[in-house]
């Protein structure tokens, strides 16, 4: 699995935000660093999944395609 940059910073009115450098409109928040960490990283998920049903909608029927996985 391919890793990502989590850029934290602590928020001046309390708690955390997050952002991705790599993931364009990708970013969090939380309490805590870890609820602004899973925050993040589901904002990541949600974007790739709206990203990869897209892409898909716009694919030929008569196209091969697969996933592919990072290492």
């Amino acid at each position: 699995m391919k890793n990502l940059t989590a850029i934290i910073e602590q928020a001046e009115e309390g708690g955390y935000f997050a952002y991705c450098p790599e993931v364009s409109g990708a970013n969090g928040q939380g309490e805590t660093i870890e609820e602004c960490f899973e925050d993040l990283r589901l904002a990541i998920q949600l974007i790739f999944e709206e990203l990869r049903e897209q892409a898909i909608a716009k694919v030929s029927s008569k196209v091969i395609y697969k996933e592919i996985a990072f290492l």
